[in-house]
């Protein structure tokens, strides 16, 4: 049944709903509340009127005067109060026409106002601008107090009112209460510096006063929407309460860093017509017990003022993970070392897994050691208050008055209990709280459950087509040159990125444009962006000749097993420049958003990390270097993975649920305290490690030529990219290099020469008595790269040969 012939449907959520416009784009005022257009005039009035009794009571009606006596005594000595309710009107009657005529709002705003601004501020920068406008609106705001006292204690001049009033506060209270008011004095100190304390970490915004929308949200749709729906039932709750439900009332959006959960939140701040209570992190962090209690207190105070006025608000709480949770304790580990992908400089070699294998390997291999002092070991360790985030009471005191126990409130309702009566029930007090974290297991329980969080959204990273729109979000604010084509090829390319990354890819590339002398952004500087957030700062460290061809082969036999045998993989970037202690890696890109792996494709991961050493053997006669180590662990931790925990083994059982397998390097099968290799369980993983390495190496063997060439443009170029290790295979012409050369066969014998002169450096440690050879370059071409296409797939560059260059003069 559609949603439209449903009679129990709730009435339109309005999930279609165009947003509602910026406060930059709209026309006209936003229509004001009638409170707020008559409270300073009823103000006002009051206080005339107020003046007006007292010149009765105490000067004309004494005397026997008339009524209307008072009332010109009034007029003269409180005309400053009707020229003030003057004033006030006339800026309500501004305010109606600036909400009913585009023209005038128009002017006042753009061209009074703005252009006001600009003139004032002229020749001054923001800091000096700022502090100038605060200290002439505290100077104003004084004269207006200073006067308004001045005028009730008739000073002479009328501005020393503010000078006057302590004197007189004191003076008019006799003895007993001039002493009380000291004692009080002295309290009061106390009470403000708790007060003081209390303040700061709350800030309400106000409808309109935010420029994000929810257009402004790529790549999250379907929490959005879930997001969107929240707000329809705060604005009409009606829809479902009087079907027997009740609004829901927290969300908590969780999820990695940067994927949009507080960008989130503030486009629900420029969305909702409703106000908009953000907390800092550390709101209710204190150096004082019992002053998270009191700010907590001040918060819910001032939310239900302003649900009860704009029919509901929406409190945001930032990082919830600080507000902690009530355990005794919270389990942590401290790192002695920073485990096995730093102890030697080697080859990186996570950059060719997939994330989530990557995670998987790191969390197996930074598991406690049974040796204490091993490296890698951790030790726990208690940290953590016990007491909340905030200090104790503080996070006990959120959870009651999110869900606690509802009861009168007031002064009435206090008078009405002390004679008798029945207190007036409290208000509906629409309030919907979003915490934002990507923390989530160090919440509370007490938090998370019904009633208090009744919905929990992961913020995951946005699949490709999210990604895309957020590439052409931030691209279109800055002028570049890339076609729809090549944002699509920059989201294929960026898998797991958040919008966060994406905007700060584009920035840097702004940056590069900017740095070369340019105003447009290109292809290019984007991807060059990519490579440098993604992979680092290269440090310019220049290799000893034979130790930079010995890298190069490593890296090579990485790209080239990964090329022929990795179909669920495209490789993205091979590179011999050291970062740090990483002197080169080939990352790939997944070119498809999947969830699950299949057996043949780890056997494939587990093939490209084994390359390495297959690889250096190979060539070097039987040799390898430290810098296989990481390469290994990478496809022990794989194996053992495959064999134990994915049923991908020679057995169906798991040896997750052993106690102690494969984490404290304990034997599974026999429970003795024997290192696990001896057991059945190691033998296996020893046994198809060794099986995927000869294939491996079969693999490298019939590829020798472009494992030597590969390594050619990696020492040549030091950093080439997948579709140039393509060109090189196929013998096309890539982005960067022309891969045609290398499949001459004299140039390909000139490669051999070259490396077997490495070689005998290598063994006698002396100095390569061989130029690296140099190809000849091949008539020009037109070359059309696109990389890699919508789907994903390796894209191999399109070939058109152009006409040869014309001949040149002799110089001579």
């Amino acid at each position: 049944m559609s949603r439209s012939t449903n009679p129990l449907a709730p009435p339109n959520l309005g999930m279609d709903r165009p947003s509602r416009p910026r406060p930059s784009e709209r026309e006209t005022r936003p229509p004001g509340v009638f409170w707020d257009r008559i409270r300073f005039l009823l103000l006002l009035g009051i206080l005339w009127i107020a003046g007006l009794a007292v010149v009765w009571t105490t000067t004309v009606k004494p005397l026997g005067g008339p009524f209307s006596e008072a009332i010109r005594i009034a007029l003269n000595d409180y005309w400053w109060i009707l020229a003030l309710m003057g004033l006030e009107a006339l800026r309500q009657i501004h305010y109606f026409l600036e909400e009913k005529s585009r023209s005038y709002y128009r002017f006042w705003q753009q061209r009074v106002w703005g252009g006001g601004r600009d003139r004032l501020g002229k020749g001054m920068d923001e800091w000096t601008r700022y502090r100038v406008g605060r200290a002439f609106k505290l100077f104003l705001f004084l004269l207006f107090v200073s006067i308004l006292l001045g005028r009730i204690f008739n000073t002479d001049p009328v501005w020393l009112g503010i000078v006057e009033a302590p004197a007189r506060l004191v003076a008019a209270l006799p003895f007993v209460f001039q002493l009380a008011f000291g004692f009080f004095f002295i309290m009061f100190q106390f009470i403000g510096l708790f007060w003081f304390l209390s303040r700061g970490g709350v800030e309400t915004i106000m409808p309109d006063e935010l420029e994000t929308r929810f257009s402004d949200v790529k790549g999250q749709e379907a929490v959005l929407d879930r997001v969107k729906e929240n707000m329809i039932f705060l604005d009409d709750p009606e829809s479902i309460e009087k079907r027997g439900g009740y609004v829901p009332g927290g969300i908590l959006l969780w999820g990695p860093p940067g994927t949009g959960k507080t960008l989130m939140a503030q486009a629900v701040a420029g969305e909702t017509a409703k106000p908009f209570v953000s907390v800092e992190p550390g709101a209710f962090i204190n150096m004082f017990m019992g002053v998270g209690i009191l700010k907590v207190k001040s918060l819910y105070r001032k939310l239900r003022k302003l649900a009860l006025r704009y029919g509901g608000v929406i409190v945001f709480f930032d990082e919830a993970d600080s507000l902690g949770n009530r355990g005794n304790a919270v389990s942590g580990t401290i790192e002695r070392d920073t485990g096995p992908w730093a102890q030697l400089p080697a080859c990186n070699g996570d950059a060719y897994l997939s994330p989530a294998v990557r995670s998987a390997v790191f969390e197996l291999q930074a598991l406690p050691s049974p040796a204490v002092g091993a490296p890698g070991d951790k030790h726990p360790v208690m940290m953590g208050m016990g007491m909340g985030g905030g200090g104790m009471g503080t996070l006990q005191s959120i959870l009651s008055e999110m869900s606690g126990l509802t009861k009168p409130r007031g002064l009435v309702n206090r008078i009405r209990k002390l004679l008798g009566m029945k207190p007036k029930p409290p208000p509906r007090y629409r309030i919907l709280h979003i915490f934002a974290t990507n923390m989530p297991d160090t919440l509370d329980p007490a938090m998370l459950r019904p009633g208090r969080v009744d919905r929990l959204y992961k913020v995951g990273y946005p699949q490709k087509e999210g990604r895309r729109d957020t590439f052409a979000l931030y691209l279109d604010k800055v002028q570049n040159d890339l076609t729809s084509e090549q944002v699509d090829t920059l989201a294929t390319i960026t898998p797991y990125f958040s919008g966060a990354m994406i905007k700060d890819i584009v920035n840097e590339a702004l940056v590069i444009a900017i740095r070369d002398g340019r105003e447009v952004v290109s292809y290019t500087d984007v991807v060059q962006a990519k490579q440098l957030k993604q992979h680092g700062l290269p440090d310019d460290h220049e290799y000893i000749e034979r130790e930079r061809h010995s890298v190069a082969l490593h890296e090579a036999c990485h790209a080239i097993v990964t090329y022929r045998l990795r179909k669920h993989a495209v490789i993205d970037l091979a590179t011999i420049e050291r970062r740090g202690d990483i002197g080169g890696f080939v990352s790939w890109i997944p070119p498809e958003d999947r969830f699950v792996n299949w057996r043949s494709e780890h056997e494939q991961d587990v093939m490209s990390a084994l390359a390495s050493l297959a690889g250096e053997r190979l060539f070097f006669d039987g040799d390898n270097t430290t810098g296989v180590g990481g390469d290994l662990r990478s496809a022990t931790a794989i194996g053992m993975l495959m064999e134990g925990h994915w049923a991908m083994g020679e057995t169906i059982a798991s040896h997750a649920v052993t106690p102690g397998a494969l984490r404290n390097a304990q034997p599974v099968e026999t429970g003795s305290d024997r290192n696990m290799w001896d057991g059945e369980f190691g033998k296996r993983v020893d046994q198809r490690l060794h099986d995927l390495y000869e294939g491996t190496r079969e693999i490298l063997e019939e590829n020798r030529p472009e494992v030597l060439a590969v390594a050619h443009a990696l020492e040549t170029r030091k950093t080439i990219t997948g579709e140039d290790v393509a060109a090189i295979v196929d013998g096309t012409v890539g982005p960067t290099l022309d891969g045609r050369p290398y499949h001459d066969p004299a140039f390909r014998q000139m490669l051999e020469n070259y490396h077997a002169a490495v070689l005998r450096a290598h063994k006698d440690h002396g100095g390569v008595d061989v130029q690296i050879p140099v190809p000849v370059p091949p008539p020009p071409v037109d070359v059309a790269i696109t990389g890699v296409s919508g789907n994903g797939s390796q894209v191999r560059p399109q070939v058109q040969l152009g006409p040869p260059d014309p001949p040149r003069p002799d110089p001579s």
